[in-house]
């Protein structure tokens, strides 16, 4: 199933830009919310739904108007250049902020931490799939700056074995559902403003659309905040055999 999505996102970085594909994940906090509650014999409240509402809401939103008002573009050796000293950094930091606080760090810290190193992933999937199809179309002509996607794949790498880490780690400390809510915002958070900051996929949106981005943002982490802070954490509420 995770090879199958892995080539399923793949093709649709391919079709379409990331402020599109990356909210798109915001289903599977649904299924993980109701199978969770079936695995623990738990009801879910209507604090739980309305959590998970403003999770997908949110979502929605975002994908919905970014459709209309978001376009790929070719990506340049300068911006190619920037996610990669971006990303080198927020591995430096994420790495020193483990290493010096391990013991104290929450589960919240590993959902942040592997949503961004996912975002990342996304990011430079995208960029590399953007070289090859413009090697394909110039007849494998090296462009200025191709050699930097060695460096973008990886990036890849340590970013996709890092964040499994965490989230792995977060799966161990905390519910699912919470899991699967923090990475499915943060995940596209980070991709999505990646592609419209620094590969320019917004740049021809109107004032309302980066109003509606900002505000449908602010909806989907308000819903992840209320997930980590549902009552039936820390009080579970079985369901009754008749």
């Amino acid at each position: 199933m995770l090879a199958l999505a892995i080539i399923l996102q793949l093709i649709s970085l391919f079709l379409a830009p990331l402020t599109v594909v990356q909210p798109l994940g915001a289903v599977a906090l649904v299924i993980t919310a109701v199978l969770n509650a079936r695995a623990t014999k738990t009801r879910l409240s209507a604090f739980t739904i309305r959590a998970i509402a403003f999770c997908v809401g949110g979502i929605a939103l975002f994908v919905t108007v970014a459709a209309f008002t978001t376009t790929s573009l070719p990506i340049g050796t300068v911006q190619l250049r920037i996610v990669l000293i971006i990303l080198a950094c927020v591995l430096a930091a994420l790495g020193a902020a483990f290493g010096l606080f391990r013991q104290k760090v929450t589960t919240i810290f590993y959902i942040v931490a592997a949503g961004v190193l996912f975002g990342f992933v996304a990011t430079l999937a995208k960029v590399i799939i953007d070289r090859v199809h413009t090697l394909l179309q110039t007849g494998y002509r090296l462009a200025p700056g191709d050699g930097l996607v060695f460096l973008c794949l990886i990036g890849i790498i340590a970013a996709a074995l890092l964040g499994s880490y965490f989230v792995q780690t977060a799966y161990s400390s905390g519910p699912p559902d919470l899991v699967v809510a923090g990475l499915t915002v943060i995940d596209p958070m980070i991709g999505v403003t990646i592609g419209i900051v620094v590969l320019g996929e917004a740049t021809h949106a109107p004032l309302w659309a980066i109003a509606a981005f900002v505000a449908a943002g602010a909806l989907a982490v308000f819903g992840v905040f209320q997930l980590s802070s549902r009552p039936e954490r820390q009080l579970p509420q079985p369901i009754s055999p008749h």
